[in-house]
This record gives structure tokens, sequence and C-alpha cells, in this order.
């Protein structure tokens, strides 16, 4: 479920005659890709899931580093084709509103029916989610960096002809996963019950729709110290629910490092969005379905088991866990500026 950004270890894809490519083969399509381009140096890493993508580090003879990537499923061309569109739209006025790098493209080449594309190499060292933790440090930056995408104006997303979603398209979505998901018959009714309640919940869906990176992970952030460096992977750019962008934090270890996170961005937004964590939740349960749903298309009994050991773990901790509902509060929780404007005029 997870995408591999550009540093990790090259996961041996293979082709149908049993050869892959070498990195030197990489870099002679990057110059063949990019004009102008004197390669001084390559060298293989991974990129994509399971081995999506082939990939190199090619050193330019300026110093200057690029990435080259060969997607090698129709899924992974997608992304590529998505993330190339999103990465156009983002232009030199909207990247300079961003805190953190951004890569660009630079070039392509066909390549046996697809093709190579290259990129400007971001720098930072990737992180995992147990890097993330509670109070002072590299989580209020990723607050603050997700809170600077959902700044972003709306217009350029929908210039570029990217989706611009709102809360009841978005609402609707969450119930087709529901609904599919129920049809396997192995989504424990208490999950079910507590999924329906939340898209009954018109509080719970009131916010406004946002710019959203739409598939950011911990594997997307590259962080230099405890500030985050660069984000890649933009395939999901769209205008939508910014509780998208935050879900995948809920799966850390600590869930000290999500309120860390959650606290901050709302700070730098000056966001009032009260169920924006609730939603948040959803969604990263609702990751748990689509897994089931992947592995039942795949006809994967591994996968499907996998994710019925999840969901029943999940099923299991909600239901121990009274204070873990997805429905809105019920009484408003009030920041510490309406209090103490409370306590004044009861001075008063």
């Amino acid at each position: 479920m997870k995408r591999v950004a550009f540093g990790d270890a090259l996961a041996g894809t293979t082709y149908p005659d049993g050869m892959a490519r070498s990195h030197f083969t990489l870099a002679a399509l990057a110059s063949s890709a990019v004009p102008g381009l004197d390669v001084a140096g390559a060298m293989a890493i991974g990129s994509g899931t399971h081995g999506d993508f082939e990939a190199a580090l090619v050193t330019g003879s300026d110093g200057a580093h690029w990435i080259i990537r060969i997607p090698t499923s129709e899924r992974a061309e997608s992304e590529q084709s998505a993330d190339l569109v999103a990465l156009r739209a983002l232009s030199t006025g909207i990247r300079a509103r961003l805190p953190f790098a951004v890569s660009t493209f630079v070039g392509q080449v066909p390549v046996g029916g697809t093709r190579a594309v290259v990129y400007e190499f971001v720098h930072g060292n990737r992180i995992t989610l147990d890097d993330i933790r509670p109070g002072p440090g590299l989580a209020p930056s990723i607050g603050r960096a997700i809170a600077a995408i959902h700044a972003l104006p709306t217009s350029f997303v929908a210039d570029a002809g990217l989706p611009v979603l709102g809360a009841a398209e978005l609402r609707r979505a969450c119930l087709v996963i529901m609904d599919r998901a129920s049809a396997t018959g192995l989504v424990p009714a208490a999950l079910l019950g507590r999924w329906e309640s939340a898209t009954e919940d018109s509080a719970l869906w009131q916010f406004a729709p946002t710019v959203v990176n739409g598939s950011l992970s911990a594997d997307s952030i590259l962080r230099e110290g405890d500030e985050v460096a660069g984000i890649l992977g933009w395939q999901g750019l769209s205008v939508g629910d910014p509780a998208r962008d935050l879900f995948w934090l809920l799966g850390s270890a600590d869930d000290g490092a999500a309120d860390s996170v959650i606290d901050e961005y709302q700070l730098s937004r000056g966001s009032r969005d009260r169920q924006l964590a609730r939603r948040a939740r959803l969604y990263a349960e609702l990751e748990l379905a689509k897994w089931l749903l992947h592995g039942s298309q795949e006809r994967s009994t591994e996968i499907v088991d996998d994710a019925v050991a999840m969901l029943q773990g999940l099923a299991d901790s909600v239901h121990n866990d009274l204070g873990s509902t997805l429905s809105h509060d019920t009484m408003p929780v009030l920041g510490v500026d309406e209090v103490e404007a409370m306590l004044d005029q009861r001075r008063a």
C-alpha cells in the first residue's frame, strides 16, 4: 500500500527477457532525454512499490544530480503520468509559496512502449513514522509543510484540469468503498456500522476544500535535520479534503506524534475545522477496506487474509476504546482563546 520514494534500494525488477536494465543503460537513456547532460556517474536506486519503477541516480559532470525512472507496470505508468501533470501545474510562482523543494521534470525518452522520465534530484533524507516524535522537532515542521500546501490557491489546480472535489463527492466516494467492502462479507459489522454513522454525520463533512497533495505518506517526505526539505510524489494533486493529507499519521507508533503534527497544522492554517482529525481517522480506517478490495481484485489469499486480520484488529481496538468514535462531538470543543473570552465575559 505504500509508495517508495527515490532513495530506497532497487527491488530487482526484471523484464520479460529476464534481464533488468543496468544503471549504465539508464544513464545513457537520461543523456538522450536531457540535451546537454554530460553523465559522470550513475547508481541504481529503487522507486515505487514492489519494484514498480526501474530508477537510477545520475550525476552530471557539473556535479548536479538527476533521477531517471521507467515504470514497469500499467499502474506505475499511470502514476508517473499523473505526477508529471501535477509537477507541470506547480509553477515557479506556486513553488515559491512552499517552504520545501519539489522536483522538476526535465526530459523524457520512449522506451519499449513506455517512457523514461528524468527529474531534478531533491536532496534530503528519507523518514519513517518512528522519526516523527511528539513535541518540538520534525513533527511541527511536517504540520507547517502540509499547511503550506493547503494554503495554495485552488485556481491553479482547476486550471490544470486536475480534480476539484467537494465534501459531497468525497463523502460519496467513501460510501462506494464501504459498499464494495461490505459486499465481500469480510468486514466486521461493528466497523461497517461505525463507518456508516460517520458518513451520515453531516457535521463531519462541513469543511472548506483545499489544495491537497492527495498521496502523502512518510515515504513522501525528505528532511534536513528537523525541517522538511522536500516532498515527493504529487500524482494525487487535487482540491479536496485537507484530512486526506493527514490520515497517514494515524499509523504512527506514537499517537502523540500525530497530535503534534495536527496541532501545528491547525495553528499554521488558523483552522477551526474541529472534525479534521475524525475524518482523517475515517480515511485511515478505509485504507484497510481498500487493501481488502485490492486483495479480492488480485485474487490474492495472502492479501485478503492480511486485510481481514487488520480489520478485525481495528474492530477490537475501537470496541475497547469508547472515546474513539468517528462521529462529531455533540458539544463543541472550545479553543483556548474562546475559553479566555468566555471567562472575561463572566468576570465583566
